[in-house]
């Protein structure tokens, strides 16, 4: 007898498997939707600007650069001209704007639409819808992003006329893969507000009103916090590094900041120090005269930061998913 005979005969309960199935259909039928859709049309037109703004603005400061610089490449997601800002900063702010976009209305729009009782009628699980849904929308900011990234190399190796070296390729990968943890850290929050509030424009501005804390906000609270839990009274130099200690410590409360430190530690390999180097005026961005840094030690030197953000990810998901399992579905 042939495995699928055996599976016919063992009965509906054996056909139905685990809780993960339809997991990946549910993937291919979101991914689907969202490389389809308008929105996808409007990140299109994003990626289009921003890259051609980032490379433009770094072009017209390498080409001011007197002598060979083994990074030269780093120098296109990092240098920017005014008024165009670097690609980094470009990505700190449409990075969480691309996850937002795209989870915003991932389960209450199944809601309004009173679909999701129609979907969970099929042999497919609560946890693999929702688990799905995060997957889609992760592969799709993914492609987007390394969409980008493509186009960035690709624009400077026609501005440039040489490659990147090996080492600045590594860091280069390196900054795409922290790049997605950033999103995905914006796409778990969507998501959660999405299962919270049933109205798809709740759920976008109160993930909107989070960014904009974070971005905005939540380094000048650092600060505020940090002058009353460690306030500077004699001015020593002891009380002024206490307190910067405490502030990076607020600070790193925000995945905005935590990216901003693995960016400066992965696209300056100059850079020997994170946390204190970004506020005390030692060196600009802790960097260190001497030899550069090897990628390996620039991994250790924010791998908290990595592993901060992918906790986030995953403590925010593992929230809406105890949220979205106590929920009430009727038909």
């Amino acid at each position: 007898m042939t495995a699928n005979a055996k599976l016919l005969d063992a009965g509906p309960r054996a056909r139905e498997g685990s809780p993960w199935t339809g997991l990946w259909a549910v993937v291919f039928k979101e991914m689907a939707d969202y490389l389809t859709g308008t929105r996808m049309r409007i990140l299109e037109i994003l990626i289009l600007l921003t890259a051609v703004g980032a490379v433009y603005g770094a072009m017209s400061q390498i080409r001011e650069t007197i002598g060979r610089d083994p990074f030269l490449f780093l120098k296109l997601f990092t240098l920017g001209k005014s008024p165009i800002p670097s690609f980094v900063e470009f990505l700190s702010i449409l990075v969480p704007l691309i996850a937002i976009s795209l989870t915003f209305d991932a389960i209450n729009g199944e809601f309004n639409r009173r679909t999701l009782s129609r979907v969970l009628a099929q042999p497919i699980y609560r946890d693999a819808l929702l688990f799905g849904k995060f997957l889609a929308a992760f592969f799709t900011m993914a492609l987007v992003l390394t969409v980008i990234w493509l186009l960035i190399i690709g624009l400077g190796l026609i501005g440039l006329g040489v490659p990147p070296s090996g080492q600045g390729m590594a860091r280069l990968l390196v900054f795409l893969a922290a790049t997605i943890f950033y999103g995905g850290v914006w796409l778990a929050l969507a998501m959660l507000f999405s299962i919270t509030f049933r109205q798809p424009a709740t759920a976008a501005m109160a993930s909107l009103a989070v960014w904009l804390f974070f971005l905005i906000f939540w380094n000048i609270l650092a600060g505020l916090l940090a002058n009353v839990i460690s306030p500077v009274r004699l001015g020593l130099p002891q009380e002024i590094i206490a307190q910067a200690r405490v502030q990076i410590a607020l600070a790193r409360f925000s995945p905005t900041f935590l990216y901003g430190e693995i960016m400066a530690a992965i696209l300056n390999p100059a850079v020997k120090m994170v946390g204190l180097g970004l506020l005390l005026p030692i060196q600009p961005q802790g960097s260190i005269p001497g030899s550069p840094l090897p990628l390996s030690q620039s991994l250790l030197l924010v791998w908290p930061q990595f592993t901060g953000l992918i906790a986030a990810t995953i403590l925010l998901f593992a929230l809406g998913y105890v949220l979205f399992q106590r929920q009430e579905i009727r038909a």
